[in-house]
């Protein structure tokens, strides 16, 4: 029986990832390296790529700003109608791109619920707008954050949260010298998750804010729109958007939360025996 179990798992492994890697193999098989720098030298290319990186990174860390806080609080506290906060904090995961934007278009848009009275004051967030793609983004990968920081600070020891309670900690103090290092893996993890899902948004971007190049162009809706002429471009493009995702990711993976890692109070100390 060992040997079936072994057998049975070890060719699911092999399936799995010969299934989430093969396409990824396919793109960079396709397209030569000269053809991939190349790309860089594309004015398209070139402003997809800042247009990405500068929403992603604004609509990130308003993400982590403004979602860290809930989900701390989510974890520790119970409450009446805990269940239908979290299930509306997930919404979002089961709607798909199209009807975001639609939703974000009504709610912000000019004529939308908020937006009309910012364009009163003069302030449009809607078609054609840096600001549209910085609110789609947080909108589709907002949840992915959150769900995932919810479980991190549900993990947390509540034997070493009490503890420093009872040292005279305030709530401050255990939040960000207790709470944050502890869960820093999970929260690590799912800001990880949430960023990716941001730099592939392509569905509510195109719907709430357009494609215009230099503006609300992200590199998703570039590959579209290289994609209806040639699509030796799109690949190259593609290739240069997984290079440039997975240096953010791995990034964001190892340094920028390690950092929270080693102010823990409570990681293990240095063995000075000889």
């Amino acid at each position: 029986m060992r040997w079936s179990f072994a057998v049975v798992f070890t060719a699911a492994v092999a399936i799995a990832f010969a299934f989430l890697l093969l396409p990824i193999v396919a793109i960079f098989a396709h397209v030569p390296i000269g053809d991939l720098f190349a790309q860089l030298g594309n004015q398209v290319t070139r402003d997809a790529l800042l247009v990405s990186l500068k929403t992603s990174a604004i609509a990130h860390a308003a993400v982590l700003v403004f979602g860290t806080p809930p989900a701390y609080l989510l974890a520790r506290r119970r409450f009446r109608g805990r269940a239908a906060v979290l299930t509306l904090v997930e919404l979002p995961l089961v709607l798909p791109p199209v009807v975001a934007g639609v939703g974000l278009l009504a709610a912000f848009g000019r004529f939308g619920l908020v937006g009309k009275h910012l364009h009163a004051w003069g302030i449009d967030v809607g078609l054609g707008t840096q600001t549209a793609v910085v609110l789609a983004v947080a909108f589709v990968e907002s949840p992915f954050y959150v769900r995932g920081a919810v479980a991190a600070f549900e993990a947390v020891d509540e034997n070493l949260v009490a503890a420093a309670r009872t040292l005279g900690a305030g709530p401050w103090r255990v939040f960000l010298r207790v709470a944050l290092p502890l869960a820093a893996g999970g929260l690590g993890a799912s800001s990880a998750l949430a960023l990716a899902r941001g730099l592939g948004e392509f569905g509510a971007t195109i719907i709430f804010a357009g494609s215009l190049q230099g503006v609300t162009q992200t590199l998703p809706l570039a590959i579209y729109a290289e994609f209806e002429t040639s699509f030796d471009v799109a690949l190259a493009i593609g290739a240069l958007f997984i290079l440039v995702g997975a240096g953010i990711l791995v990034s964001l993976k190892l340094v920028g939360w390690l950092r929270f890692a080693s102010i823990s109070p409570f990681r293990p100390a240095t063995s000075t025996s000889s």
